[in-house]
């Protein structure tokens, strides 16, 4: 897919990061598009691009179907290198195309460990080859450029430092703690 993520920071201009090169998804990822914009007629605002998607479907009912299990996978390993403090279930859609878009994702990149979702049922299970490869790649080749002008410094620090950790771990993240959820769940 040739998803596109635009972004715009409130400071400067950012352009345009090809979802497809965000860590640590490899080349099917299949991501939302966020237009954030602060030259807009009306003012400072953002718009998110609508997903046509079969809306009685979300995590808690894709994961039940082992066609849904990579891409779920996927999102995790996402959900936990961005530090995503907002993954509820109803933030995977089910496309026409029948692919599974992972939106809503406006509360990721924080330094400070975040991470709240609600896919953790594959915690401790070793992440399989072809994307621990990717994780491995992305960590050895570090950010894109068009993603490491998104983020501060502190930001690309603490991105790089999370990916490294789920590489060496090779296993999906768990939850020791039982607070990672966030509410309402769906």
């Amino acid at each position: 897919s040739n998803s596109t993520l635009r972004t715009q920071r409130q400071d400067r201009n950012l352009g345009v990061v090809n979802a497809t090169d965000s860590p640590p998804c490899g080349s099917d990822s299949s991501s939302m598009v966020l237009i954030t914009s602060t030259k807009g007629s009306l003012g400072e605002g953002s718009l998110q691009l609508f997903i046509e998607a079969e809306f009685e479907q979300h995590w808690f009912t894709l994961r039940e179907d082992p066609r849904h299990r990579e891409r779920l996978q996927k999102i995790c390993v996402w959900d936990f290198v961005a530090n995503n403090a907002d993954r509820k279930s109803g933030h995977c859609l089910l496309g026409p195309d029948n692919l599974i878009y992972a939106i809503d994702n406006g509360l990721t990149f924080h330094t400070e460990m975040k991470l709240r979702t609600v896919i953790w049922d594959y915690a401790g299970e070793p992440i399989p080859k072809a994307m621990l490869d990717d994780l491995k790649r992305f960590v050895k080749d570090g950010l894109p450029e068009p993603l490491a002008d998104l983020l501060d410094a502190e930001e690309q620090q603490a991105l790089r430092a999370r990916a490294q950790a789920l590489a060496d771990y090779a296993r999906f993240p768990e939850d020791r703690s039982g607070h990672r959820y966030p509410w309402p769940l769906v």
